[in-house]
């Protein structure tokens, strides 16, 4: 496995397809791995003739874990944010947003594609207002921009997301009931929910890294960036934000809402998906992508 060190900390990546071809970065989400963008996905995207390049996020999978750091108090958390109050956290999405720029910097990438997914599309959007001039194009796959306004996950969705899973150390089959509770959940209903291939997914990210805490620490770092607005007029890339209608856990007006704060944004929304990228999908995604990022070539001509 390949490290950059950046910013601080060592990023694991791979990269798939020509290597002078032009660069797709993908960023994963809240507490998953460069595995949840699947290697069947990622063909779909280099067979078009991009450089496909995926990475665990700081706290995640094979990249640096914060360990030194403790997991964040949400109850004192949620009160400073209440009251307007200021609170200390190891770190926000705009030094994630930097984890990703310095992998580019580090691979000697002086332009690229971004694609996130969920929390990484908040990260995505942050590198594209921060660094205007590196990003070529923006596609942002059930995300959301930080409203604080806009509508909130189903309250069970929320409470299954923040139960603590059994250990898989002391309890394996009870650690993956959790987890494939949860992604059953999250699905949307337009596709079957294939759980044997989810449980091979959840134990491959397990066999490579498993840290609770660190989960907890890219949360923190999402309660205190906020409002992701002010800072989206500043993005100029082309933008496609991709929404499950069907979405429980951001729910889909989050879509409309980064189409709404950024100019010229496209909206793409896709009828029986929910929070996730069901492989039925991959095609339809991948060509929404690689034709967002052909518009940005074609605006510069």
């Amino acid at each position: 496995m390949p490290y950059v060190e950046t910013n601080r900390v060592t990023i694991a990546y791979e990269s798939f397809g020509p290597v002078d071809g032009d660069v797709i970065l993908l960023i994963a989400g809240l507490g998953t791995q460069m595995l949840r963008w699947s290697q069947e996905f990622c063909d779909g995207l280099t067979v078009q003739g991009f450089r496909v390049i995926r990475f665990d996020n700081r706290d995640a999978g094979l990249s640096t874990h914060l360990h030194d750091q403790p997991a964040p108090d949400f109850a004192a958390l949620s009160a400073a944010a209440a009251s307007g109050r200021p609170f200390a956290v190891p770190y926000t999405l705009e030094d994630m947003a930097g984890d990703a720029l310095g992998l580019l910097d580090g691979l000697g990438i002086k332009q690229a594609h971004l694609v996130g997914r969920s929390m990484g599309g908040m990260i995505a959007q942050l590198a594209a207002s921060t660094y205007p001039h590196r990003i070529l194009s923006l596609a942002a796959i059930m995300s959301a921009t930080g409203n604080p306004e806009l509508p909130k996950a189903a309250p069970e969705v929320m409470t299954m997301l923040m139960r603590p899973a059994p250990a898989p150390s002391e309890d394996l089959a009870g650690y993956l009931a959790h987890s494939l509770a949860f992604a059953r959940r999250i699905a949307g209903p337009g596709h079957p929910f294939y759980e044997t291939a989810h449980r091979a997914l959840v134990m491959s990210e397990l066999e490579r890294a498993y840290d609770p805490a660190g989960t907890s620490r890219q949360i923190a770092a999402i309660a205190a960036t906020g409002d992701l607005r002010p800072r989206l007029s500043q993005i100029t890339a082309p933008t496609l934000a991709v929404h499950g209608a069907d979405d429980p856990l951001v729910p889909k007006a989050a879509g409309a809402d980064i189409a709404a704060s950024i100019t010229g944004a496209r909206l793409m929304i896709i009828d029986g998906m929910g929070h996730d990228l069901p492989a039925a999908l991959y095609n339809r995604v991948a060509r929404a992508i690689a034709e967002n990022a052909r518009s940005a070539s074609r605006a510069s001509i």
